[in-house]
């Protein structure tokens, strides 16, 4: 109820006190008068008759009053008003109800209930954007499984000919091997995605090593950079942190795997780990081709592919920096990026250390 409206009523409640004491006062008068001609009864009836007669002249205003503002055009209005704008509720929460989200209740300065044409109004838009957001959710997940799908079942088919060599032979099984396995790890992060969501909470922390984890990790991946002979450095300070092992192991795959795989052959990784302010800062610098402003501002989202063709080629599904996002905010942290075409980005995580 907004100030107006309580205004409005405190003068209302304040008017009805004033006409009901005139009231009372005026079956008082009455009452003596006709005390004055008949005769004055015992003094509990004297009050008795005059609170009735009292009651009576207010119950003949509030009637007449009742009538004058029921009959009168403004009144007329209002009860017009409030019945289209019931039926206009009504019809509009009949077409939420059918998956219809692209409605309003409309409003207008006399409407009887603002606020709910607003509230309902609101629910409207976000059901229609998490409508939307579902919607997307299921194509991009389609797609992502269609693609290996595909391949899969293509190159199946292309090994029923008896005309294949050795050569053509092993090098189909490998596409479907490699298929089969980026089919496995999108359904593996979204299963830990909706894992994650669904109970947050459930994380297991328990003190360790940050810093060791990190050489790890990049021990772990040393085929994949020395591959395309990539030069990694590792600045790493000593680091105990509180938190989830198991699950902030894959924030540090997924991030230096982007490394990796976005940087082109005979560039460079830089790991740092630096303690600042209470938290871990980790920073994971490449040369890589780098990220378009525009796509920085959407990169941690599911299913975003800064560069879409490109993407598709070296098997990404745009789960994992979005799964990265998710582990570090439940450990009450932060990551972003910083980044420019052709020159490289990098990724920067704060763990807070309490």
């Amino acid at each position: 109820m907004n100030r107006i409206s309580k205004m409005r009523m405190a003068v209302n409640l304040v008017a009805l006190v004033l006409v009901f004491s005139g009231c009372q006062m005026a079956g008082y008068a009455l009452s003596s008068f006709l005390f004055s001609i008949a005769g004055s009864p015992a003094a509990w009836a004297v009050h008795l008759i005059s609170a009735v007669v009292g009651f009576g002249i207010f119950a003949g205003v509030a009637a007449l009053v009742s009538f004058h503002v029921t009959h009168s055009p403004r009144w007329k209005e209002h009860n017009r008003r409030q019945g289209g704008f019931l039926a206009e509720t009504v019809d509009v929460l009949n077409r939420i109800a059918r998956g219809d989200f692209d409605v309003s209740v409309p409003t207008h300065e006399r409407d009887p209930f603002p606020e709910l044409a607003e509230s309902i109004n609101k629910m409207a838009r976000e059901l229609g954007t998490m409508e939307t957001m579902r919607q997307d959710f299921i194509s991009n997940v389609s797609h992502e499984i269609q693609s290996p799908l595909t391949s899969i079942g293509g190159f199946a088919a292309l090994l029923k000919s008896d005309a294949l060599t050795p050569e053509q032979r092993a090098h189909y099984i490998e596409v479907i091997e490699s298929e089969s396995r980026r089919l496995s790890k999108l359904s593996d992060n979204l299963l830990r995605l909706s894992a994650l969501e669904a109970d947050g909470t459930s994380i297991t922390k328990r003190e360790y090593r940050l810093d060791k984890q990190l050489e790890h990790i990049t021990i772990m991946l040393e085929p994949h950079w020395m591959e395309k002979d990539i030069v990694v450095e590792a600045e790493l300070q000593k680091v105990s942190y509180l938190g989830d092992e198991e699950l902030l192991s894959q924030v540090w795959v997924n991030l230096l795997h982007n490394a990796i795989k976005f940087t082109p052959e005979k560039g460079s990784i830089t790991i740092a780990l630096t303690l600042e302010e209470k938290a871990a800062v980790c920073r994971i610098s490449d040369t890589g081709i780098g990220i378009s402003p525009e796509d920085q501002a959407h990169i941690f989202e599911r299913f975003y592919k800064a560069d879409k063709s490109r993407d598709r080629s070296l098997g990404g599904s745009g789960l994992g920096l979005s799964l990265v996002k998710k582990i570090v905010e439940l450990h009450g942290g932060t990551v972003s990026v910083k980044s420019e075409p052709e020159k490289g980005s990098v990724f920067t995580v704060i763990l807070p250390i309490d």
